[in-house]
C-alpha cells in the first residue's frame, strides 16, 4: 500500500455540524498525525487543520465523509510520493 502525507484543511461555518465533523475525525484517528482546532469567534467559524498519513484511498474517504456534512467545507492535498 503507497502511503501518503497530506494536510486537510476544514472550516465549519455551522458550529451546529461540529459534533459529526469531530465523529468522523474520530473514526479516521488512525490516518491523523496532528490536529489543530481554532475557533475564529469573530467569523463564527472554526477552523481545523489535519496532518494525515495513509494511502490515497483511506485519505479520500475521510475527506470525502467531511464533505458531505452541511455547514463544512474541506480542502486536502498530499504528497505526490
Amino acid at each position: 500500500m503507497d502511503k501518503r502525507i497530506g494536510i486537510v484543511g476544514i472550516v465549519v461555518e455551522d458550529l451546529s455540524c461540529a459534533e459529526r465533523v469531530n465523529s468522523v475525525l474520530h473514526e479516521y484517528a488512525g490516518l491523523i498525525v496532528g490536529r489543530m482546532g481554532i475557533p475564529y469567534r469573530e467569523r463564527g467559524v472554526s477552523v481545523i487543520s489535519l496532518i494525515v498519513d495513509g494511502s490515497n484511498d483511506d485519505i479520500s474517504a475521510l475527506t470525502g465523509k467531511l464533505g458531505r456534512i452541511q455547514g463544512a467545507s474541506v480542502k486536502s492535498m498530499v504528497t505526490k510520493n
